[in-house]
């Protein structure tokens, strides 16, 4: 039996010891003071707490606001991301109780004969045993404090996923808008060329203007209609993505033409330390250098021997009505010193290859914090350049407009021939068109922005 003081100095070395490996320190990223594109930048302080918020509420669109939070709900993606971090928590749960000891109850009963025509004998037993595995190494620390990451990242990784779902959602639906404009203007330009080509027809009859202007006339249309189908194309395929995000069938889910245009958010400044601290991406690759870092710890402790501590007690006797007596007590307690010998540089190679993980998460780390800022800066520049091509290409359709207008007028008057009609037709619903990719390209980078600094400001 242990005296007490050897129980007493391996409690104290179980609660005390140090943890094998290093202890984690966040790796330093030398961010800029401010962002290139945008001198209004400045360096503030960590702000991880903060809540993304409902970001996309500035498009000002109630249709858009009821899709995402189906999204939220009932979205499979988002699901699965749920799903995996709940396995974490209990990884978690299941690491930490290995700092307690475990215990185990028995009871039985058995009779039978030890030889030949002895008599038939009965015994009973019942007791209870315990076990505990002094974490002397830090091992099992280090096991927690890996399952701690790994925990944390799995939060970072489904908030990170519900984000790239929420854009993905937010993109489609503002391209579906604007290709429901671009369809309307399409058949009002079809409807317009239709009745062209009718009085190109009716004047060919009469002998005004030759075949060549009706088959001119006829080609514009045809355009037209080709046009039309390819953006109708587009709005199906459209729907069916925001469909299959939602975690709906296609064939059931329909979308009604918006009755207006979402609202264009002006995005504000955005301070360069708020992304590192709120992007869900490089939480989670910080997260995985944290379990890298524990692992080396892990697999360094596997050099030095364990120490478990055992104990049993209980009653074992022949007759049941007196089972529980002092001559029938049993009991044992124990220490026991597990160590490898030799292991043919086993516990080497499973360091070594830990540090080399822990290695690689360090530059995929700093690569995730490059590409934040690489990506906030293209979204800035985009901006600015998208701004001024929409004021430039607006000015073109406000001048491809009054050139038609002319056109039309001077052809009334007989002073042009119906191909500069025409000519001047077509190079209006050209700009028209190109406002709307324009603006097209706004929204989604407007999405694409939001995402990059992770959600509302």
């Amino acid at each position: 039996m242990l005296k007490p003081k050897l129980m007493a100095t391996l409690l104290v070395l179980g609660l005390s010891a140090c943890a094998i490996g290093p202890d984690y320190v966040k790796p330093t990223i030398d961010t800029p003071i401010s962002f290139k594109e945008d001198g209004r930048w400045k360096t503030a302080q960590p702000m991880d707490v903060i809540p993304r918020g409902a970001w996309w509420e500035v498009y000002q669109d109630e249709q858009l606001n009821s899709l995402i939070n189906i999204l939220n709900e009932q979205s499979p993606g988002i699901a699965q991301a749920e799903a995996q971090y709940r396995q974490t928590k209990e990884l978690l749960n299941q690491a930490e109780s290995s700092l307690f000891p475990q215990i185990t109850g028995n009871a039985g009963a058995k009779r039978g004969v030890n030889a030949g025509d002895a008599p038939v004998t009965k015994q009973y037993s019942v007791g209870v045993a315990a076990s505990w595995q002094i974490d002397l190494w830090g091992s099992v620390r280090r096991a927690i404090e890996a399952g701690q990451a790994k925990e944390e990242g799995s939060v970072a990784q489904l908030a990170a996923i519900k984000l790239s779902s929420q854009a993905q959602l937010v993109t489609a639906y503002l391209q579906l808008v604007v290709a429901d404009v671009q369809l309307k203007q399409l058949r009002d330009s079809e409807n317009a060329l239709n009745e062209a080509l009718t009085l190109t027809r009716n004047q060919f009859k009469v002998g005004i203007v030759s075949d060549a202007n009706v088959a001119l006339a006829e080609s514009q249309l045809k355009t037209a209609q080709v046009a039309t189908i390819d953006k109708q194309l587009t709005r199906s395929q459209l729907e069916h993505a925001i469909a299959v995000a939602l975690g709906k069938p296609p064939a059931n889910f329909a979308l009604d033409v918006s009755k207006s245009t979402p609202h264009l958010p002006q995005l504000p400044s955005v301070l360069p330390s708020q992304l590192l601290e709120r992007r869900p991406d490089i939480a989670v690759a910080e997260r995985n250098m944290a379990v890298s870092n524990a692992q080396i710890g892990i697999a360094k402790a596997a050099y030095f021997p364990t120490i478990s501590l055992s104990a049993s007690g209980g009653y074992n006797g022949n007759a049941f009505s007196d089972l529980i007596s002092a001559p029938n007590r049993i009991w044992s307690l124990g220490p026991q010193l597990v160590g490898t010998i030799f292991d043919a540089g086993v516990t080497k190679s499973k360091t070594a290859q830990a540090v080399a993980a822990y290695d690689q998460s360090v530059a995929s780390y700093k690569l995730t914090v490059l590409a934040a800022f690489q990506n906030v800066e293209d979204n800035l520049v985009a901006q600015s350049s998208l701004e001024q091509e929409e004021r430039l290409q607006n000015e073109a359709l406000q001048a491809a407009q009054r050139s038609e207008l002319i056109t039309k007028n001077q052809y009334a008057a007989g002073t042009v021939s119906y191909i500069n009609v025409l000519t001047a037709q077509t190079t209006r619903i050209t700009a028209e068109a190109s406002l709307w990719n324009v603006r097209n390209r706004q929204y989604a980078n407007s999405v694409a922005f939001i995402a990059a600094i992770g959600g509302s400001w």
